[in-house]
């Protein structure tokens, strides 16, 4: 192989994982980030949503911090307790967006202005939409397999 073929092919080899990077990862069928978004609006005093109920599926919260101090969002169990999904250290001023699968079910929001406390608490629900939500294929015979084997 002359010795310029040979340069390029060990360039590209090195180039390509690191491009590979650059490609937008979005699944088939995910929404894009921020399209139809459930809005929350966390204040020093209120933790406004959107809408009180979504489909299941993926779920996009647009978390904005419309107060003076840090914040965090957060999706719990009905118990009030579990984390099932977070948005920490969110600075007055900012966006981020925070996306879930969510089952059907029973779910409470929390706000929590400056990072202490109690936070502002709703209820939250997640409807059935007939999709299936959680691991296919290969992935859920892992889970399955990995939540049998698991010994506490």
């Amino acid at each position: 192989m002359p010795r310029a073929a040979l340069s390029a092919v060990a360039c590209a080899a090195l180039v390509l994982p690191f491009a590979t990077g650059c490609v937008a990862n979005t699944p088939a069928g995910s929404p894009a980030v921020g399209a139809g978004a459930l809005k929350v609006d966390s204040s020093a005093t209120a933790c406004t949503l959107s809408a009180a109920t979504a489909p299941s599926g993926t779920l996009t919260f647009s978390v904005t911090n419309s107060g003076s101090d840090m914040t965090e969002f957060y999706v719990l169990a009905a118990d009030g307790l579990r984390v099932v999904a977070e948005v920490e250290n969110l600075g007055p001023g900012l966006t981020r967006d925070l996306v879930m699968q969510a089952p059907p079910g029973a779910y409470v929001t929390q706000c929590k202005p400056g990072m202490v406390g109690e936070g502002i608490r709703s209820d939250f629900t997640v409807t059935d939409s007939g999709t299936p939500v959680g691991p296919t294929g290969h992935a859920a015979a892992q889970l399955a397999e990995a939540e049998e084997s698991y010994a506490s």
